[in-house]
């Protein structure tokens, strides 16, 4: 099984296609997340949900909007538009702290310790 993450960017536009990725998938839905890391003192947030594969097809995407969203209280309008997205959908989000992209050196490092972390927690399934 092919697991890959497909990054939407980190605005207010793709959070919000995000939320509407998952509404239109919304049969699909494997998993959501809520990945918190920090960076210069502070936390940063990541959204993603995971789609199981089409058909007979071997490959699963994990869509993701990587930290482009500061952690604040009160909440920010894409964190709480997301969790409110996933609920309509009766969707529990799973929150895990990882550490941030920049501690890698490209973003397919990053990628495939978020893919590992997943895996060892059994959130997504083992290749096959």
């Amino acid at each position: 099984m092919i697991q890959r993450f497909i990054e939407l960017g980190e605005g207010y536009g793709d959070s919000f296609e995000l939320c509407e990725l998952a509404r239109v998938n919304k049969d699909r839905i494997y998993r959501a997340f809520i990945f918190t890391s920090p960076k210069n003192g502070k936390e940063v947030i990541s959204i993603a949900i995971a789609l199981k594969p089409v058909n007979d097809t071997n490959f699963f995407p994990i869509y993701i909007c990587r930290e482009g969203i500061p952690q604040t209280l009160p909440e920010s309008k894409r964190l709480s538009t997301f969790t409110e997205t996933l609920k309509e959908l009766h969707v529990e989000p799973i929150r895990i702290s990882i550490k941030h992209s920049s501690t890698f050196a490209d973003n397919d490092l990053f990628y495939q310790y978020i893919i590992g972390i997943l895996r060892l927690n059994h959130y997504i399934p083992p290749f096959h």
